[in-house]
């Protein structure tokens, strides 16, 4: 697929001048932090050294005071809690990191983890029957409840309190809960709005600790739970997500729960743990639990309390992963075909439903059509006679107020601006395609429906060295909106034949005139460059500085985002 390549904005030159006089750091290193808002030796100190005393007070967060009161007089009477959260990575390491870090010091709370499929997203009707039946006084929920109006009223009505800890967009009438935590409420003058609802949760559990007089360095030992819902939950990793993120990745390279290790050690071979391989690896299996069967499995693997134990659970997840994975490949080509067959491909959004999809991987079909396609896609199936489904968006289009302009037509949906979910009547499908299309079309820009590559800064191949590395390196995390550097050269030319790999991945040998030494390059699925870059002409590549490490010896290696031959 052609990519655009999108140079990001040159800072300002005074910003760039005063970091390499106040940092050190050269012209290239000084243009990326000033492309982060780093403009001063403060400033960079506290991105390259990030620190927990760099985490806000959590009384600044609107409902704080109000929801700490309440769980001190929960304890006080001796109250059931239940701590009840979503079925998704954010969801269930929520739980895990509240129940797991309450029960140290309170016995008198379970957790509860709604069915996906018999009883949907959020607060349930059977979820607050459960609590009523079984005598809960007190529900925190995670990760959801911003919008369950009536379930919570409901719940007040049997005398049930509700402490809310989320961090979706706020609908314009709030719940009646006895607190609100969500740093997206009006009014709400917490520093940092784009916390997970994992996040959200560690904020009430930092409260909890200064309102007792509980050592924080207790509840730092939770933080493998958050880094991995921020990766999971793709939030920005910038503010204090940077800070729970790289202590966060401590923790879970260090000494993370047993759960979290047992994952880890399904995976393949991975050294270290980083952002990406939560993404690839640990987010993909603990969501496989909640997609084919429920989701209070990975809640229960989360909270592990041995190896042997953790062990086991990991390995019934893998097993529904596996399942995961091929339903996954069976959908997504059924779609593509769909797609392909009825004219789609020219269409600017797409709209499937085909009743007997897996409701627990229509989410991931819809994202491998964007990949496939590149347009705002949500795909659809049938669940308790309503259909049921998953949107995602492109670069630059909001697709939440795109169904939100259809939302007369649904029954439910939330979300964010590049995902989010839906519910309506089957019979209702047809003219919700058409809406949907229809405001897609007037909204959508052409530039919109082509993937962009983000470039950092144009450099020389003689400016890709161990110095630079070094520094790329302690940039991370790298997420949401402090992404891996993408770099592009020019006037390109291998020195060698490249070597084909499996097929699909292309490895070569690159210079660019004047340059010293030729730096390999790898570009996996660019196989079908081969022949061109074979034939001796000249080319742009876009590229992110990694290290490579084969049998003891590192070295630096170009991994190739695209390719762009001289005209």
């Amino acid at each position: 697929m052609v990519k655009k390549w999108v140079y990001k904005a040159a800072p300002p030159q005074e910003d760039v001048d005063r970091l390499m006089t106040q940092v050190g750091v050269s012209e290239t290193v000084a243009t990326l932090l000033a492309q982060r808002q780093i403009t001063d030796y403060d400033e960079a100190k506290q991105f390259f050294r990030p620190s927990l005393e760099h985490l806000h007070d959590p009384f600044l967060m609107k409902g704080m005071a109000e929801a700490v009161d309440r769980l001190q007089e929960a304890f006080q009477r001796r109250e059931k809690i239940l701590v009840y959260g979503d079925y998704d990575v954010d969801g269930t390491t929520s739980v895990a990191l509240v129940y797991g870090f309450l029960k140290e010091y309170y016995p008198n709370l379970e957790f509860y983890v709604p069915d996906r499929y018999k009883e949907g997203y959020g607060v349930s009707q059977k979820g607050i029957e459960y609590a009523r039946d079984n005598n809960f006084k007190l529900i925190i929920s995670l990760d959801c409840g911003i919008k369950a109006v009536d379930r919570v009223q409901q719940a007040k009505d049997w005398d049930i309190d509700f402490i809310i800890c989320d961090h979706h967009r706020p609908g314009s009438v709030l719940p009646p809960a006895v607190a609100i935590l969500d740093p997206k409420q009006e009014d709400c003058q917490y520093p940092f709005t784009e916390l997970s609802g994992c996040g959200v949760g560690f904020k009430l559990m930092q409260g909890y600790c200064r309102k007792f007089d509980i050592p924080e360095q207790k509840l730092f030992t939770y933080l493998d739970m958050v880094a991995v819902s921020i990766a999971s939950d793709i939030v920005p990793v910038s503010g204090e997500n940077r800070v729970l993120a790289y202590f966060g990745l401590k923790v879970l390279n260090k000494k993370p729960s047993h759960g979290l290790q047992a994952l880890m050690n399904l995976g393949s071979g991975i050294s270290k743990m980083t952002i990406s391989s939560i993404v690839f690896g640990i987010g993909p299996r603990i969501n496989a639990a909640g997609r084919m069967a429920h989701a209070s499995g990975a809640v229960e693997l989360l909270l592990a309390r041995d190896k042997e134990e953790a062990d086991i659970l990991a390995q019934r997840i893998e097993t529904k992963n596996e399942i995961r994975r091929n339903f996954d490949t069976n959908i997504t080509a059924e779609a593509i075909s769909m797609i392909e067959k009825t004219g789609g491909v020219q269409a600017k959004s797409t709209v499937l439903f085909k009743s007997d999809w897996h409701k627990g991987v229509i989410g991931i079909v819809a994202s491998r059509c964007i990949d496939k396609f590149y347009r705002p896609t949500i795909i659809l199936t049938e669940s308790n006679r309503k259909a049921t489904g998953s949107a995602r968006s492109v670069d630059g289009f909001d697709i939440y107020e795109a169904i939100s302009e259809c939302s007369d037509l649904l029954e439910q949906f939330g979300g964010h601006r590049y995902a989010a979910g839906l519910t309506l009547e089957i019979d209702k499908v047809d003219e919700f395609r058409r809406r949907f299309n229809k405001v897609v079309e007037e909204r959508i820009t052409e530039d919109q429906l082509v993937p962009r590559l983000n470039i950092d800064k144009k450099i020389t191949l003689d400016e890709v060295n161990y110095k630079l590395y070094n520094i790329l390196k302690q940039m991370a995390p790298f997420g949401p909106e402090n992404m891996t550097p993408i770099f592009v050269s020019e006037d390109l030319k291998i020195t060698e034949r490249p070597r084909l790999l499996k097929g699909e991945h292309l490895k070569f040998k690159v210079v660019q005139d004047g340059t010293q030494q030729p730096l390999e390059a790898i570009g996996f699925g660019f196989g079908q460059y081969f022949d061109l870059v074979n034939s001796g002409m000249r080319f742009r590549m876009a590229y992110s500085v990694e290290e490579n490490i084969y049998m003891g010896r590192k070295s630096l290696q170009l991994y190739v985002k695209d390719i762009k031959f001289e005209e």
